[in-house]
């Protein structure tokens, strides 16, 4: 069974953030494995696109990881009130 099949909870969402921070470290040591066969133009070419992908990784992993859906802080209650006309 797929643990990431099906309808997105906290649970899924953090492991769906530690997959994604961990596929952003696997890049950046993949690159870094591969410098010594690439030239040196090729590697500085090639440095911010891996960098930016990795650190857009990592962002996306982080807030998935520690999203509190339970009692977000940055949402006031609801008002009951406010829907009733």
């Amino acid at each position: 069974m797929n643990p990431l099949a099906g309808p997105m909870t906290q649970q899924r969402s953090r492991l769906l953030g530690r997959l994604l921070m961990a596929a952003a470290g696997l890049k950046v040591s993949w690159y870094l494995r591969g410098l010594r066969r690439r030239s040196v133009l090729a590697s500085v070419l090639l440095a911010p696109l891996v960098l930016v992908a990795a650190g857009l990784l990592l962002w996306v992993g982080t807030t998935l990881s520690v999203m509190n859906w339970d009692n977000p802080a940055d949402y006031p209650p609801a008002d009951p009130t406010a829907l009733d006309d």
